[in-house]
């Protein structure tokens, strides 16, 4: 048998991946086609690098506020049951211990060892055994808002600024092809780095975060090029 330190499971790493994914994700893909969208369009590059570090800030806040208040009303709803959880534990000592049976009996174990597990359990800690096994919670899943937003926002400053420097470096000709080019790569580093850490097959995660932004920075291209002849 494995020595336990040497256990490594995703499920720990799940609430801030997604959160960093999807920020570095968002922050290449819709920075990359502001920038396509307006360099399309045929403006100056001084236009393009301003449309792109506005992108970058607004970006950043609005993917902070959104995942803040998100995962906050997650957090609300995990403390009112809690709350409640807790004034019935007060009110019903033993109508709880008698539903924490059942659950383990529901999960395969007999009666009378199921009463014992629940006893035992609940003297050392009654509100923590029902949080865990009634309402599902864990410290793996537990929501924190500051630490979403800071994910977010952190995450998707740092994935805008790729195509940003690319389009600060990139002679005016070759701007957009550069933009395409290193967007799609840090795209399939990214989408393959985070199925790798999920557990997933790395190729299909990559392809699929590829496409999907191609398709987007594709159809933004073609929306300045026609707002460029207007």
């Amino acid at each position: 048998m494995r020595p336990r330190s040497h256990e490594d499971h995703s499920l720990g790493r799940v609430g801030w991946l997604r959160a960093s994914v999807l920020g570095a994700n968002d922050g290449i893909v819709s920075t990359s086609s502001l920038i396509l969208g307006v360099a399309a369009a045929h403006v100056s590059q001084a236009n393009i690098l301003l449309s792109g570090t506005a992108a970058l800030v607004a970006g950043a806040m609005s993917m902070a506020t959104g995942e803040y208040v998100s995962v906050h009303t997650q957090a609300d709803t995990e403390a009112a049951a809690l709350a409640q959880e807790r004034a019935e534990l007060r009110v019903d000592f033993a109508g709880e211990r008698r539903e924490l049976t059942e659950i383990y009996v529901g999960r395969g174990l007999d009666a009378a060892l199921a009463a014992e597990v629940a006893a035992q359990l609940m003297a050392h800690d009654a509100l923590g055994s029902h949080a865990r096994d009634e309402l599902g919670f864990s410290a793996a899943s537990k929501a924190r808002p500051l630490q979403a937003a800071a994910a977010s926002a952190g995450s998707f400053a740092v994935g805008a600024i790729l195509p940003l420097l690319v389009a600060v470096w990139a002679p005016r000709r070759y701007l957009m092809i550069s933009v395409v080019l290193a967007s799609l790569l840090c795209l399939l580093i990214l989408g393959g780095w985070s199925a790798k850490v999920a557990g997933t097959g790395m190729g299909r995660g990559a392809l699929r975060v590829a496409f999907w932004s191609a398709l987007a920075m594709a159809v933004t291209s073609l929306v300045g090029t026609v707002a460029g002849r207007l």
